[in-house]
């Protein structure tokens, strides 16, 4: 006679599952808006098209990404709170370089063991980051994986969608000669560069050790601040566009840093002077995080620009006559900015200065 085993017998907690979604409820539905049909619970997710409608070529836009190894961080020191928001950044900011309105996003949570309270900390910051993002957490799947993942492991993907009129898209084939970049600040590392980090600021230390603050962090713990979540800029961003900001061009700063994303908005015959300084260093404020992973690793500035995002978590490029508009439009929507290059001829290359 066949040994009766159940679901949970075999690592798979139906149960703690369905209390995941009750704790995470109320977080969702803080992200609806007027668009969506239905809620939580579907086999699909449902958005009405009915606003693209006034468009005249709508395009949509689309984009998937994770967090990476920023979550090793975060399951060491069991923060589980932010990283949702990292989640959404990394997706929500590279769809709206092009001028798209993030409209809804999905997540994918893997988990070794399903732990109700954790799970409802994850989607908590993913439900922010929507909410800053201005698009709706339409759905997602949480998956228990014994077996295949260590009990308290987890990983995360996401997927956005938004949309933009082909009329107001935004991009390389705007940039001209003469343009101005500007620089929105980051919050810290944001979610890239983070095997460095762990190599040369997490590994071998222990948990109290990472918990201390350190006078070169600005009183800050190394734990505060490497898990600092991602800034959200596409909400501020899609709301200035929409009042009319005259910019070319946007470029996310993400994995390669400075140097492999600002390129990434130019065209092929048109390089990126950036003013990188001297031994003062850049002529923006560099957390001291970033400041203190350079260090530990002993990067040049070559190879620093290459890995973090240096203080820059977001690049913009306008005509320079519109500079102190742009930059004005950004600061109402609660976007500080900084002018840090210029576009000049050559081969679509970011060189510094």
């Amino acid at each position: 006679m066949a040994e009766h085993v159940t679901y949970a017998d075999a690592g798979v907690d139906v149960d703690e599952g369905a209390r995941a979604v009750d704790a995470i409820k109320d977080a969702v539905s803080r992200t609806m808006r007027p668009e969506v049909i239905g809620g939580l619970g579907g086999f699909g997710s449902c958005f009405s098209a009915a606003a693209i409608k006034d468009m005249d070529d709508p395009v949509l836009v689309s984009g998937t990404d994770g967090v990476g190894t920023k979550l090793a961080i975060a399951q060491l020191l069991g923060m589980h709170d932010t990283v949702g928001q990292d989640l959404v950044a990394m997706c929500a900011d590279d769809v709206v370089v092009v001028g798209a309105e993030p409209l809804f996003f999905l997540d994918y949570v893997a988990v070794g063991k399903l732990q109700a309270d954790a799970v409802a900390k994850i989607v908590g910051g993913i439900a922010e980051g929507c909410r800053l993002a201005g698009c709706a957490l339409v759905g997602g799947e949480m998956a228990e994986h014994p077996g295949v993942m260590p009990a308290d492991d987890y990983d995360l993907a996401g997927f956005v969608v938004g949309v933009v009129d082909r009329a107001h898209m935004i991009g390389p084939e705007l940039v001209r000669e003469g343009d101005v970049v500007l620089g929105i600040p980051s919050s810290g590392i944001h979610s890239n560069g983070y095997s460095l980090v762990r190599k040369v600021a997490i590994e071998g230390r222990t948990v109290e050790e990472l918990r201390t603050p350190l006078p070169e962090l600005g009183g800050e713990s190394l734990a505060d601040a490497v898990l600092r979540p991602t800034t959200i800029y596409a909400g501020a961003l899609v709301r200035a566009l929409r009042a009319g900001a005259p910019i070319h061009a946007m470029a996310h700063i993400t994995g390669g840093g400075i140097t492999e994303n600002l390129n990434r908005a130019l065209p092929s015959n048109l390089d990126a002077v950036v003013e990188r300084g001297g031994e003062d260093g850049p002529a923006w404020d560099v957390p001291p995080v970033i400041s203190y992973m350079v260090h530990a690793a002993a990067l040049t500035p070559d190879e620093a620009y290459k890995t973090f995002n240096m203080g820059v978590g977001m690049s913009v490029i306008c005509a320079a006559q519109d500079t102190e508009r742009v930059r004005g439009q950004l600061a109402a929507e609660g976007l500080d900015s900084f002018v840090m290059g210029k576009i000049v001829a050559g081969s679509g290359k970011v060189v510094y200065a």
